[in-house]
């Protein structure tokens, strides 16, 4: 079996994590998961999305996140190496992470989003493709003049929840348009679920030797159907060497239903039980890797820690196998 020896991980619960959960994550619990994961070894993280509150109001502490990482004496000697990101998805909420960064808290990088799905990319963003791409050209020059690198992410590659089956090429095609429009690397995500081993094979071989820079491709998978480390592992053999996860596979979509307030989220079509959706676990994804033999540059036991105080934080047993039965034990154990 032919797959690389050595991978980067970033982990994105504090932001895709948190923004499923129907009660509000504490603030100081989500600069505690960040350098906690930043002493684990973590050199990208998700922090928060700068989109509008009132819709997602997982988010409504999004500058009091980042002004309390920046400030943390646990990590603030670290950062230099870590890369923290922002969602932004619209004109307003770049405007906000130029503002922060210019303030000397925001972000180092933030995150736009184009879908192959043109239903998905209205629902997502309130704009069609044509004026979204118009809209991220005009704005990644704003970004980048502002120091932000950017991130330009293409999601329902293997199939969409509204429309049903995507065309794969036609990623290939965004992904090289991002680049072409001044992205610092992408994102291809399995937007719910719907990626199999086979298209995940099929579909990374083929874009991996048709875009620029192939290490600037980062894997996101949802692992609603238990797919999840079945794709990791077809993507590893297809020769992907970036790789994005949540602890204990939580995560999804922003949240309806928020402290007992329902709100408008996403809405009603992407999911019927919130708990079966979700990411592919960090934890089990750091185990398999580690089993592997491939470098991840973390520290697994560290990692396995925190994810068991994940648990304490939402207030749920997670989709994580390896925090319950542990690592395969490396050495023998003494009479």
């Amino acid at each position: 079996m032919k797959y690389p020896k050595k991978v980067t991980i970033g982990d994105i619960t504090v932001r895709d994590g948190f923004q499923h959960e129907e009660k509000f994550i504490p603030t100081d619990a989500k600069v505690w998961m960040l350098e906690e994961l930043v002493l684990a070894g973590f050199k990208h993280l998700e922090v928060t999305n700068f989109g509008n509150p009132s819709g997602m109001p997982q988010f409504r502490d999004a500058d009091e996140v980042f002004k309390k990482i920046r400030n943390s004496k646990k990590v603030k000697d670290r950062l230099d190496d870590v890369v923290l990101t922002a969602v932004t998805i619209r004109e307003r909420a770049i405007e906000r992470a130029i503002e922060a960064r210019k303030e000397g808290y925001g972000p180092d990088r933030i995150l736009l989003m184009v879908s192959t799905s043109e239903s998905h990319q209205f629902k997502n963003s309130g704009l069609d493709l044509k004026d979204y791409w118009k809209m991220s050209e005009e704005w990644i020059k704003k970004a980048k003049d502002a120091g932000l690198k950017v991130n330009g992410t293409v999601s329902t590659i293997w199939g969409c929840p509204i429309e049903g089956p995507t065309d794969m090429n036609k990623a290939i095609e965004f992904t090289n348009r991002w680049f072409d429009i001044g992205a610092d690397d992408v994102e291809h995500a399995d937007h719910d679920g719907s990626a199999s081993p086979d298209r995940v094979y099929e579909y990374y071989s083929k874009m991996l030797s048709r875009v620029k820079d192939p290490h600037k491709q980062i894997v996101h998978f949802h692992t609603t159907r238990g797919w999840g480390l079945a794709n990791v592992l077809a993507a590893l053999q297809a020769g992907a060497t970036n790789y994005e996860s949540s602890m204990g596979g939580i995560g999804g979509q922003p949240a309806n239903f928020v402290d007992g307030v329902p709100v408008s989220g996403t809405g009603d079509y992407y999911y019927n039980d919130p708990n079966i959706v979700g990411l592919v676990s960090t934890e089990d994804m750091l185990v398999m890797m580690d089993e592997m033999g491939i470098d991840t540059g973390l520290d697994v036991d560290k990692v396995l820690e925190i994810g068991k105080m994940t648990e304490r934080i939402v207030g749920r047993s997670l989709r994580s196998e390896s925090i319950r039965s542990g690592r395969i034990p490396k050495f023998l154990k003494s009479n």
